[in-house]
């Protein structure tokens, strides 16, 4: 490997699991390279301890486990919620919002420890590998990244459970075969993709989904609840305040115990290709719906509108691996003054899957009674101002229509 024939110690991104082990003792042997492993608590789920100590079996003395949660839901979660953000139009980015967060601290740990790199686990084939490096370039030029999946010799499944058994790796009895999919989880969403999945006409076995029940078994009763919101942010549930990652986690209860945020989606991804991914995200489901309700009553029509528009480029722009770059943050800038005034409480019916909206209320809200009501509105409003307006609005087509007539 002449290319990184200077790297002396690298920052790997390491999950614990059979791939990053794998990945680990290759940056050992194959680069002769110190190793410090970086692994965030991101709301996956599931103990963390098993990949400190893994590490510690594989040699590793430098081992980072960071309970990084509220940092992801107060600084990148709610940031892209309050853009309403859908990737082609369904997929609300649960994995793309993740990888910017895990670059930073990366880049953060090399530069703690003079590392010469760092290094991750994303395929060749996939987005992870441009939003992991494009995050790594825009916070430091100089950086150097190490994506084993596009460096090494390896060809098959077959050949890593070769090299784990050469390197007494531990291989869990379920990995020793086909993995039936591939999981990705974070405290936002799951992801399942690959194998079981590839057929986009196979409808999903049961067993794929990871944080839901199915809606066909969810309870016979409503749940109700009620959001507050400052400034676009969710911050209390069922008026009680709590930090932004409790908060999502109760959200993440509530939509899986009600059925809600499955997803079944075919999307195109950004190195060209299209696939199929089964996500689901409970919580995130129901904060969308609660935020779009309280946009209702306290975002002016102009600035809503204009946040729709924008809305498919700076879910693209996440998509893509863009988070840290200057477009993305002068959206950002755009959204964030829209919101100051967003604030108040949704109320909202949780049922088999749906996510429902009874009522929404707020001191900045635009909605006026004495302006819609079709009792006496006191002179609020002048019907016969609208005869006006109309004709003008209509000039151009009554134009149209007489030289079309002629």
């Amino acid at each position: 490997m002449a290319k990184w024939d200077n790297v002396k110690k690298v920052v790997l991104a390491y999950s614990g699991g059979l791939d990053t082990s794998i990945i680990l003792k290759w940056l050992q042997t194959e680069l002769d390279a110190e190793v410090v492993t970086f692994t965030a608590d991101l709301g996956q789920g599931g103990e963390l301890e098993p990949a400190r100590a893994k590490a510690e079996l594989l040699g590793i003395k430098d081992i980072r486990v960071v309970d990084v949660r509220e940092e992801f839901v107060s600084d990148f979660v709610f940031p892209m919620f309050r853009a309403n953000a859908l990737y082609e139009g369904l997929y609300l980015l649960g994995t793309s919002i993740a990888r910017p967060l895990i670059s930073k601290h990366l880049v953060q740990i090399a530069h703690e420890t003079g590392a010469d790199a760092i290094a991750h686990g994303a395929t060749g084939k996939g987005n992870d590998q441009v939003r992991f490096e494009l995050s790594a370039y825009a916070l430091d030029p100089d950086i150097k990244v190490i994506a084993p999946w596009r460096d090494w010799s390896f060809k098959s499944r077959t050949d890593l459970l070769n090299f784990a058994q050469d390197h007494q790796i531990p291989v869990p009895k379920d990995k020793q075969g086909e993995a039936p999919f591939s999981v990705d989880a974070n405290l936002l969403h799951s992801s399942s993709e690959g194998k079981v999945l590839e057929d986009p006409w196979a409808e999903p076995p049961e067993y794929v989904h990871q944080r839901t029940v199915s809606p066909m078994d969810a309870p016979d009763e409503v749940t109700e609840i009620t959001i507050e919101f400052a400034k676009g942010d969710p911050i209390a549930l069922n008026g009680e305040k709590l930090s932004p990652a409790t908060l999502f986690a109760r959200l993440n209860d509530l939509g899986r115990d009600n059925g809600i945020g499955r997803l079944d989606l075919v999307e195109n991804r950004f190195v060209g290709m299209k696939s199929r991914g089964v996500y689901e995200t409970p919580g995130g489901t129901i904060l969308l719906q609660a935020h779009r309700a309280i946009e209702q009553i306290t975002l002016d029509r102009g600035a809503g509108h204009l946040k729709d528009e924008i809305m498919p480029r700076y879910a693209e722009l996440i998509y893509n691996g863009f988070w840290f770059a200057p477009e993305r943050e002068m959206l950002q800038a755009l959204i964030d003054k829209s919101q100051e005034k967003v604030e108040g409480e949704v109320r909202l019916k949780l049922y088999k899957g749906n996510v429902i909206v009874t009522g929404r209320r707020s001191d900045q809200s635009l909605y006026s009674d004495a302006l819609v009501t079709f009792e006496d509105d006191r002179g609020a409003y002048d019907q016969k101002d609208a005869e006006g307006f109309i004709r003008l609005n209509g000039l151009r087509l009554r134009t149209l229509a007489a030289r079309n007539r002629r």
